[in-house]
């Protein structure tokens, strides 16, 4: 009964002014509240950017051009790409541990439908791109082999590209629209994909065969990037080691000379970004964490008013038995007890900015998730942000001279 009691006391004394505790009480809810939305934009992109990833699937590789070096003494990808056609071809049939081979030639274009356009990313690909990738098709077919080789204008429409292009409930399979003024006839639409970890729309795209691509497009007879599939994930670093073993001797490159390519798996990439945002996260909520410290300094500077406007009250009760315990208990109370109510408040602000903040145009990309872990976080670093700031007022209460603070005016 007599930590209720206390606790009855403390509510009591900060009841007598709503308007300043509310405002003291402040700081701690903001800061409370940042720190949950904060942390919650990080594990919603980290869970956003794990299903993009997992969605491509987790036996997939990227060969680039260009050296990648960690130290700085290359920075990679520059320049004139390395890859070839037959780079590609030699991949898939002299690589035991890959299963499936696709060339990549990316370049951005305006779509034109009759009066109607829309710029987008044209990707050039061969036949198993759908397989490497997982993407299924809703509608119509994707090219096969026979219209790749033959270099044919045919294309697969991201779900995206159709909506701005067409009405709804048309059948774009079988229409023709332009690319670069190069006629294209339709041959399937994609199933849509979705938005993923604010990395932009993956239905904002359309498929070509990189025969086309090359030809007609961009004119170019080098290969951008390969997407590679290996067996299994298990066979990954197996994959890896023989795509890489094959391109060095393709590209007649000495032993005692860097790569002119890069080759990474799927799973190094996801666990690259997953640290990324990890580490943004972490520097968002400690910057949201230093309002809770404002708050703090906010309920000591208060605390200290308090003693000051309550000196003949403690007076009155240590003259009539209250020991040092007692004063030093009630004054701490009503800084943990302030700092708590902010705290409760702060976690309904944290979780309904979590919910608002897909109406925000900059984060309306990211599915914010509040996790429990944010929230027992934050209220605990409330609490003891309650126990240190209110400690040195309560302290100082606890120590003031009876007979002085009964003559005190």
């Amino acid at each position: 009964m007599h930590i209720f009691r206390i606790l009855r006391v403390s509510l009591r004394a900060l009841a007598r002014n709503k308007l300043r505790t509310f405002l003291t009480a402040l700081g701690i809810i903001i800061g409370v509240g940042s720190v949950i939305a904060m942390v919650s934009i990080g594990t919603g992109a980290k869970a956003a950017i794990q299903d993009r990833f997992n969605s491509m699937g987790t036996n997939l590789l990227f060969v680039r051009p260009g050296s990648m070096n960690l130290q700085g003494i290359r920075t990679g990808f520059g320049g004139r790409s390395t890859l070839k056609v037959g780079d590609v071809q030699a991949i898939e049939r002299d690589c035991p541990s890959v299963m499936a081979v696709s060339p990549n030639i990316s370049t951005g274009a305006q779509v034109i439908y009759m009066n109607r356009n829309w710029r987008t990313q044209i990707q050039g690909v061969s036949e198993r791109f759908p397989d490497i990738r997982k993407w299924e098709i809703d509608q119509g077919t994707f090219f096969d082999e026979e219209q790749v080789q033959n270099g044919e204008k045919v294309c697969v429409l991201g779900a995206d590209v159709k909506k701005y292009l067409f009405d709804e409930g048309d059948d774009p399979v079988g229409k023709i629209i332009r690319i670069r003024r190069v006629p294209f006839m339709i041959v399937g639409i994609f199933k849509t994909k979705g938005q993923a970890g604010g990395m932009g729309s993956r239905d904002d795209m359309i498929c070509v065969p990189y025969t086309t691509a090359s030809r007609r497009l961009v004119r170019q007879t080098f290969i951008q990037s390969i997407d590679v599939a290996a067996v299994s994930q298990k066979k990954m670093p197996q994959a890896q080691a023989e795509i890489e073993d094959l391109l060095r001797l393709r590209h007649n490159i000495q032993p005692d000379q860097p790569d002119d390519f890069t080759v990474r798996n799927m799973q190094d990439i996801a666990e690259n970004a997953e640290n990324a945002i990890g580490v943004l996260t972490l520097f968002l909520g400690s910057i949201a964490a230093i309002s809770l410290i404002v708050g703090g300094i906010g309920i000591m500077n208060i605390m200290l008013v308090s003693v000051t406007e309550r000196v003949r009250e403690i007076g009155i009760r240590m003259s009539i038995g209250a020991r040092e315990r007692d004063i030093l208990v009630q004054f701490l109370a009503e800084a943990v007890v302030l700092s708590l109510i902010g705290g409760f408040l702060g976690i309904g602000l944290g979780i309904g900015m979590s919910k608002l903040l897909k109406y925000i145009p900059i984060f309306s990309r990211i599915t914010a998730v509040v996790s429990m872990s944010s929230v027992f976080m934050s209220f605990a670093f409330a609490a003891s942000v309650g126990i240190f700031f209110g400690f040195y007022p309560a302290r100082k209460a606890s120590k003031l001279d009876p007979i002085e603070a009964l003559r005190y005016e």
